[in-house]
């Protein structure tokens, strides 16, 4: 079996792991809430961009340590 399709499955299902413990501790709410916030205050021609690069560093640091802590044992487990 090629390795690469094996990798390929296993970044799939770790991507839904990580999705379902996003939504489960209301952080895609808090990063939604963000973007809400930010279109609000700078108005609806705020360019994509710019949203992204101003929430991406607060939505990374918002991820809870419990969730990333899992996600990385379940990539060890898998690199084993």
């Amino acid at each position: 079996v090629d390795q690469m399709t094996i990798l390929s499955g296993d970044r799939s299902k770790l991507k839904d792991l990580l999705c379902n413990r996003l939504a489960e501790c209301g952080w895609r709410d808090e990063v939604r809430l963000m973007f809400r916030s930010i279109i609000k205050e700078k108005g609806n021609n705020v360019k994509v961009e710019q949203l992204i690069n101003e929430v991406t560093p607060k939505a990374r640091a918002l991820v809870p340590d419990a969730v990333k802590k899992e996600l990385l044992m379940k990539i060890k487990a898998i690199l084993a």
